[in-house]
């Protein structure tokens, strides 16, 4: 009798289980359901006339949790769609998102990835499986602000267009000074050009080794001491691209010359660029420290006004100045040198890739690719840029006034990145300057620096490009050893623990590497983007 009872029961709770599972199934298949059936608005907010829910992935920057962020409510109320936010640190982001897709539980959206979390090679991989989806026809149909953006800008189609004619992700697309920067500039120190009474920056790598001796022995920072850095870096990874070009190349790496790709560390220009920083080390004009500290240090060091030429964003984030002092801090003038009579320096293409893609699961790709369209408008950038009224500024008399920082904030970007999710991640936009936004004295120092001493000088090293799945793998049977010796090649070249009587052996070791399949795939994906 009782094990009759016992089994009845759990009969029972059985039923009532596969009821309640079959009732949440049906609650969420009809949710789907309605989202799918949603009539799109194609002009205009709200998007949609019935809200519809859509989940949304994106790398955190731990200022805020975007749902309490008013830019990102201000727009679920503008639109009629509310997003669920799964927001890992940017730190956990890559990991994350590779989980997500191996499990198949991945959002509808995959936001501010960009191209190292969700690199060219995953978007066509992903693509191709079908779990991102083509965005061409979405765009064309439902996105007219990025499709004004795509017809105008040939390249930025093409380089955002895969090997299988398909758009799977979107691009943030910059606009303004800063947007040609490859990185961060090269600075000198203002302070001690005007006790050097130097009038006119160095134009070749002669002219600078000169300055940099003058920096180390005729006391610029005026205390008494020898303590002077004339040149500073953390691994070479910041002042590298902005030498190299004084020796003829743009990247280190592949790069493109009149149409013909070639690896920059096996040829005779890096050699004589190897040679000069040598020479650099060995007369501690670069620092010593340069391929051992960090770039806590390199700042510290900066700070105590030991350095004379040095690569950040701004200057004043090495030399802990205020903006108005970093107003004399002069931009790097590209050199030439003996073996190149005419100076060329990196170009940022002003694209960044895997910024925004919608996924087989996503309920109304048409209401998504509308949501996006408008941050690809003047009016869209600078709401997400800027957030709603009320924050950061307010209009007065048809103008837009900007509002003191609240005091728990140290600067005014810290409070921005708790208002809008455009702050330290590549967001799905069109950025650019804010239109009626009076240019700070700093900003127009920026401009005035980057036209004369970067636009003149600058090409694109080599263009966005996808490659097939079987270059892709042969690229990465090669890539990976290849970089890590020609990275630890470097430091022992300049820093003399190789001598550079062993050239010929360091070139034989890279050809051996397969370097001319290495180049070919590269030549190949150029040849495809040229035709495109």
């Amino acid at each position: 009798m009782k094990k009759g009872l016992l089994l009845w029961m759990i009969a029972l709770i059985a039923i009532a289980m596969l009821t309640a599972c079959s009732s949440g199934d049906e609650e969420s298949d009809k949710d789907s359901s309605a989202a799918a059936n949603v009539e799109v608005n194609e002009e205009g907010f709200p998007i949609v006339d019935e809200e519809i829910e859509l989940s949304l992935m994106a790398p955190g920057t731990g200022m805020a949790e975007w749902e309490d962020m008013p830019t990102m409510q201000e727009y679920s109320e503008m639109t009629n769609i509310n997003m669920t936010y799964t927001t890992p640190p940017l730190s956990d982001f890559q990991t994350k998102l590779n989980l997500a897709f191996a499990s198949g539980d991945v959002a509808d959206i995959i936001y501010g990835a960009g191209t190292t979390n969700l690199t060219p090679a995953m978007e066509v991989d992903y693509g191709q499986q079908g779990v991102l989806l083509p965005l061409e026809d979405l765009i064309a149909e439902h996105a007219p602000n990025l499709q004004k953006v795509l017809d105008e800008n040939p390249d930025i189609k093409k380089s955002i267009t895969t090997v299988d004619g398909h758009i799977y992700s979107l691009p943030r697309i910059a606009d303004g000074p800063t947007s040609n920067w490859y990185l961060g500039p090269l600075w000198y120190n203002g302070q001690w050009l005007d006790t050097l009474n130097v009038e006119e920056l160095p134009k070749t790598t002669e002219e600078f080794y000169d300055l940099l001796v003058r920096f180390k022995t005729e006391d610029p920072n005026g205390n008494g001491e020898a303590d002077e850095i004339p040149l500073v870096d953390v691994k070479m990874n910041s002042i590298r691209s902005w030498l190299l070009g004084a020796f003829g190349m743009k990247e280190w790496g592949i790069e493109e010359i009149d149409g013909e790709i070639r690896y920059a560390p096996i040829t005779e220009n890096y050699k004589e660029y190897l040679t000069y920083m040598n020479k650099l080390y060995e007369e501690k004009l670069l620092d010593p420290e340069t391929f051992s500290q960090s770039d806590e240090q390199k700042k510290a060091k900066g700070q105590a006004n030991r350095v004379g030429v040095f690569s950040d964003w701004y200057s004043f984030f090495t030399t802990g100045e205020t903006e108005e002092e970093a107003l004399n801090n002069p931009m790097y003038q590209p050199l030439t040198s003996p073996v190149s009579d005419e100076a060329v320096i990196p170009l940022n293409p002003g694209i960044t890739r895997g910024t925004f893609s919608i996924t087989k699961g996503n309920p109304s790709p048409e209401a998504t690719i509308r949501w996006i369209d408008y941050f690809y408008s003047q009016e869209g950038f600078q709401f997400l840029n800027e957030g709603p009224e009320g924050h950061l500024w307010e209009e007065q008399d048809g103008e837009r006034v900007y509002l003191d920082t609240p005091e728990q904030f140290e600067s005014s970007e810290d409070h921005r990145g708790t208002l809008t999710p455009d702050y330290g991640i590549s967001t799905p936009t069109l950025s650019g300057p804010i239109e009626g936004k009076e240019q700070s004295e700093f900003e127009k120092f920026i401009e005035t620096e980057t036209e004369e001493r970067i636009i003149p000088y600058a090409e694109v090293p080599f263009p966005l490009v996808y490659l097939t799945g079987e270059e892709q793998d042969n690229i990465n049977s090669i890539e990976v050893d290849l970089e890590s010796y020609v990275e630890q090649m470097e430091a022992k070249f300049i820093t003399g623990v190789e001598p550079l009587s062993n050239w010929d052996k360091y070139v034989e070791t890279i050809k051996n590497m397969k370097i001319e399949d290495y180049i070919q795939v590269h030549q190949d994906a150029y040849d495809r983007w040229a035709e495109s």
